[in-house]
């Protein structure tokens, strides 16, 4: 492992040569640091690194005697960066990338190996990651993906937290500590049950809309944004009884039930199929949307999520058209 790796290396980083005796500190401590930085807890550090506890504290002291500035202060129970650690924090993670591509190197034509951390909203993690990381570990056996599957804002909170080192999700990010590159195309549908009222009509109107009973995605979710800035203007209020973060809820509570909700076309198309959900036809409502990778801005150039986006891509010009 990486990690462990790191922590043994003697390997030392000079800044500055003026102070060049008393500026040099090993990826150990900046590994410690980092891994303080995302736990909040030198206990939680020290479990994730095999390292004691005492030894955690001592690489930590080490560091800040050696930059003579605090990084951490106390708040509670919690270690919170002080401005220095957050200043230092993106720095260090870039230096780490660096070693972790120094180490794990390439294998014959990009054979890549290493481990990343991928965040993905729920519509890509259900139906487009998994063939995704199933093409990455026939063809790059030697690297690893450790998915988390979150909410749109949470992976977008993820990613800029050093949660993730990669990112998948609905709709636009507008952050500028943020890089944002299209996956591809996807589009949300309104539905409702076989036997609504509505089931047989030719078109729905926005006052039909405004007088129904929904079940929506929690707010955050990429879904529920897309929707909301489609209705925005257009239905002044509109009647939501319940909100879900679980797709297959939403689908049995309007399959069984009277309401109507909003769902990208990915997660209702076999229940179409089957008869069992109908697409309403509103043609006052735009809801295409992209899917996207994101990655923070401030971070060196990382092989593995590279390959993870080409690879993407490539996937998707295999597949027909998701709309």
């Amino acid at each position: 492992m990486l990690i462990k790796t790191l922590i043994n290396e003697r390997l030392f980083v000079s800044v500055g040569s003026s102070r060049e005796e008393n500026l040099r500190y090993s990826l150990k401590q900046l590994t410690v640091f980092d891994a303080v930085a995302d736990s909040g807890s030198v206990s939680a550090a020290a479990d994730k690194l095999a390292l004691t506890q005492s030894a955690t504290s001592m690489s930590l002291a080490q560091l800040e005697k050696m930059l003579g500035r605090p990084l951490f202060e106390r708040q509670g129970k919690q270690m919170a960066l002080t401005h220095w650690g957050m200043w230092l924090r993106p720095k260090a993670k870039r230096l780490l990338q660096d070693a972790q591509q120094i180490e794990m190197g390439f294998y014959e034509q990009h054979l890549l190996s290493g481990e990343i951390s991928l965040g993905a909203s729920q519509t890509p993690a259900e139906h487009l990651v998994p063939d995704l990381i199933s093409i990455i570990d026939n063809d790059f056996p030697e690297m690893r993906i450790d998915l988390g599957v979150k909410s749109t804002q949470s992976v977008i909170n993820g990613v800029l937290d050093y949660k993730y080192d990669l990112g998948v999700i609905e709709g636009r990010c507008d952050d500028n500590r943020l890089h944002q590159e299209v996956w591809c195309q996807d589009h949300l549908t309104v539905v409702a049950s076989a036997h609504h009222p509505f089931a047989k009509r030719e078109k729905v109107s926005l006052a039909q809309l405004e007088q129904a009973k929904w079940v929506l995605r929690e707010h955050g979710s990429g879904t529920r944004k897309v929707f909301d800035s489609s209705i925005h203007h257009l239905i002044a209020d509109l009647d939501v009884w319940r909100e879900y973060e679980h797709v297959p809820v939403l689908r049995s509570l309007v399959a069984n039930g009277q309401y109507l909700t909003c769902l990208p076309y990915l997660d209702v198309e076999r229940f179409i199929e089957a008869g069992l959900l109908v697409a309403l036809n509103v043609p006052e409502l735009e809801m295409d949307r992209t899917l996207s990778f994101i990655w923070r801005a401030d971070m060196a150039e990382n092989p593995l999520a590279e390959c993870i986006k080409r690879e993407g891509k490539r996937m998707m010009k295999s597949k027909p058209s998701i709309l």
